[in-house]
Order: structure tokens, then sequence, then C-alpha cells
């Protein structure tokens, strides 16, 4: 116990320490830190280095190094339908407008940071079960992307914990699940309007434009002002005006962006 607690310590410092040389910020980790300093103790221990102290100076005689650290800063905690007002207001409001708005009949969004893929599925549930039978024209195309290939191997596979379902409505559980060997396998129909793709959200997005984007939990809390601001410009130039991103329940835009009005459950309408 002695030691986990010494090394959490240590841990902490060198994040404190590392984060901002990486456009990430400390407070966004501390409450998932953990998470953190374990795959840093992995990676210590992988390397055969003694301790942080080490690893510091080792990071200093390899500078590649910093490109491994980054993936291990990654937190990777999500489930369906988290923050389950924001699904309401999206599900009840934002998707029959855009559906009512629909350019060539196609709703197109962008998940960034997408994990395992909790978020775009149930974005694809909600379409499949509550918007399309009121707009069967109109089809919805996500493009889900994030920076870890394997949770994006794990979002192909479409087989999740049984516990990672327990947000969702029971209707929609029961339409879009089936269970096996203890695991909840989503259905190919709700499947079938996701690409995944390898995307870091610091670097130029794809190719627009999107009528909704959503990156919640990832560069509103991890990131540095100076790199939130940059992802928001390079947000804002692949939403059609009139389109809608969406943060997470706990994150705002930096102050002074005159790009995005906000609206309510960390959702923003893109303005002129």
């Amino acid at each position: 116990m002695v030691d986990a607690v010494m090394f959490d310590a240590e841990g902490d410092r060198f994040l404190e320490w590392a984060l901002p040389q990486r456009g990430l910020r400390w407070r966004g980790f501390r409450r998932n830190r953990r998470q953190v300093v374990r795959r840093l103790h992995g990676r210590i221990a992988a390397l055969g280095l003694a301790d942080v102290a080490a690893y510091r100076r080792f990071l200093a005689d390899h500078p590649d190094e910093w490109i491994v650290l980054d993936g291990l800063c990654r937190v990777t905690i999500s489930r369906f339908a988290r923050d389950r007002e924001m699904w309401t207001a999206l599900t009840d409001d934002v998707l029959p407008r855009l559906a009512r708005e629909a350019v060539g009949s196609t709703v197109r969004a962008w998940s960034a940071g997408c994990g395992a893929g909790e978020e775009p599925f149930t974005l694809a549930i909600a379409w499949a079960l509550e918007i399309a039978p009121r707009w069967p024209a109109v089809r919805l195309d996500v493009l889900a992307t994030d920076l870890d290939d394997v949770q994006l191997a794990r979002a192909a596979a479409g087989r999740f914990p049984s516990g990672a379902l327990r947000e969702l409505p029971d209707h929609w559980r029961s339409a879009a699940f089936d269970h096996q060997d203890g695991e909840a396998h989503l259905r190919e129909p709700f499947r079938a309007p996701i690409r995944f793709a390898h995307h870091d959200v610091r670097t130029p997005p794809p190719a627009g434009p999107f009528d909704l984007v959503l990156c919640r939990n990832l560069a509103y809390s991890y990131f540095d002002e100076p790199t939130q601001r940059a992802v928001t410009a390079s947000l804002r130039t692949v939403l059609r005006t009139g389109g809608v991103l969406v943060v997470g329940r706990d994150e705002r835009l930096p102050d002074g962006i005159r790009d995005f009005a906000p609206s309510s459950h960390g959702i923003y309408l893109a303005i002129a």
C-alpha cells in the first residue's frame, strides 16, 4: 500500500510536469489520473527503468518517447448514453431539426474521440429508433474517429460488457443488442451507418461539412486553452452554419469564442 501511494504521488508530480509539454492540462486529468499513472508504471517496468525519475531522464535522451507518453495519457472511460440529459435533448430537439433540414437527404455526423464506439453507436440507435420512423427518407452517416487503434478495433467488433448499456432506455437496449457469452452484441443494422477511422483531433479535420459534431470529454477536459482554441477553430471549418457541436456535460468552450452560441447540456449552435 505504501509503495502504491508513493508511486501515485510520484506519478502525479510527473504528470504535472509532463502534461503541459504535450498541450495537455493537469486539471483535466486529476479525476482520472490513476488510469494514466497505471499505464505509466507499466511503461517504466517494460523499459526496465527503476522509477519515475529514471523515466524522466529517459525522455530527455529519447525524444520519440514523448509520442509514446502521449498515448499513455488517453483516458478511456465511456458508456452508452453517457450524460442522459444531453441524449434526451439531442433526440427530442436537435436530431429532428437536422432531419427536417437535411440536404441531399443525409445528416452527416462526426464523433471525434469515439473510443470503443459507445457514443456513435448510441447516436445510431437513437436515429434508427426515434428519428428514422418519422423521416424515413433521411439517412444518417457517421464518421467516428479516435487516436487509439486498440479502441477502434473494439469499436469495430461491436461487443460490449452488459454494464456499459445500463444508461440506455430499456426499449433501445432490447431492440439493438443480442446477448451472448456475457457480452452485448450490437446488431448489424445499428452498426451500418458508422465508419471508423484513425484521427487525432489536434490535426487537420476530416472532410466536411458535417451537420453534427460530438467532441465530448476530450479536448475541453484534457487539452490546454491554446489547444482548445485551435481545436474549436478546426471543428468550425467543417461544421456547417446552423450545425451543432456537442461537448461534455461539465465542459465549455473557451471564453470569447464567437462562432458558437450555447444552448444547454453542452450543445452549441454554429453561427456565422
